[in-house]
């Protein structure tokens, strides 16, 4: 007997079956996980050193509000990007 998990991702499958992606395709998906890892750590490193140069200031939450916005616009541009490669399109 199968678990619904299971029956979900065989009716998954069935509706939108997953191409196996092609060397040059997994490569790319790579450099796009690398510079976009990059770009993240690099916002955090600079606006943490702000965060802590204005620990216990008005200033401080912005700055944190600031870094999670950022960082969440950064992933749903990587997320855009490998999903156009995986459809076969250009990043």
């Amino acid at each position: 007997m199968k678990s619904a998990y299971e029956l979900a991702i065989e009716r998954l499958n069935r509706e939108q079956p997953l191409k196996p992606l092609t060397p040059q395709q997994k490569a790319q998906l790579s450099e796009i996980d690398s510079i976009y890892n990059a770009k993240i750590a690099e916002r955090r490193v600079f606006l943490e050193g702000l965060i802590r140069k204005s620990l216990g200031t008005p200033e401080e939450a912005t700055l944190r509000q600031q870094l999670a916005m950022e960082v969440s616009r950064l992933e749903a541009e990587r997320e855009e990007k490998k999903n156009r490669i995986r459809e076969g399109k250009n990043a």
